[in-house]
């Protein structure tokens, strides 16, 4: 699996990230991921995020993990949210312009607080096709209207972002759209990595072997 360590340029500052690719012939379907909350240690080698591109990989897909603002070597420092939103904008925009990506097949997931980027994101860009949230803190009316294809994945043991909230945004949302609940997971998904994995590999697979 070559792994392609680029430097994304932002406005007014440059992000870190990390280009996954499958062992197979260009162009790939690809799918950018937003890891957990900075000031809690979230990182693109973060172990849910790792996994989750493992498992695409897997599937044929590029994946783009990155660091956000203030994380790791990308520039600038932690904007509540705000300047991470348009940290994703440039890593989409950055995936669009790669050769080696096929621009119709581009989709959009996170993880924690990394979900409510990559959901708020990809709610509003054409570009993202098809959305996936694992444990994602949901902001009100976050999908509200959204027709793409999307999965929500929860943990029942999870206390930081129950699956409540999560549920009563999913329903706010138009179809296609799925919530996945994975008994005695919690928010951290320590032993349940390759499992949620393949859950996001799977959705992503079944929406880009379709016309969206």
């Amino acid at each position: 699996m070559p792994i392609i360590e680029v430097f994304i340029p932002g406005r007014g500052l440059t992000l870190e990230g990390c280009l996954d690719l499958p062992d197979l012939s260009p162009p790939f379907p690809a799918v950018l991921l937003c890891h957990p909350n900075p000031l809690y240690g979230g990182n693109m080698d973060n172990n849910v995020i790792v996994a989750v591109s493992r498992a695409l990989v897997q599937e044929g897909f590029a994946v783009l993990r990155f660091n956000f603002r203030g994380v790791g070597l990308s520039e600038g420092a932690f904007d509540n949210g705000i300047g991470e939103q348009e940290d994703a904008r440039e890593c989409l925009k950055f995936l669009l312009e790669r050769d080696e990506i096929d621009s119709r097949r581009i989709g959009m997931g996170g993880y924690s607080f990394g979900g409510m980027i990559a959901l708020s994101v990809g709610v509003q860009e054409d570009a993202a096709r098809a959305l996936a949230g694992i444990s994602p803190v949901m902001s009100r009316d976050i999908l509200k209207g959204c027709t793409k294809p999307k999965i929500m994945i929860s943990g029942t043991k999870d206390e930081l972002v129950p699956t409540g909230p999560i549920l009563q945004e999913v329903n706010k949302a138009e179809e296609p759209g799925e919530i996945r609940i994975v008994e005695g997971a919690d928010h951290f998904w320590w032993g349940f990595e390759e499992q949620v994995g393949k859950m996001v590999a799977e959705f992503f697979a079944g929406c880009f072997k379709k016309k969206l």
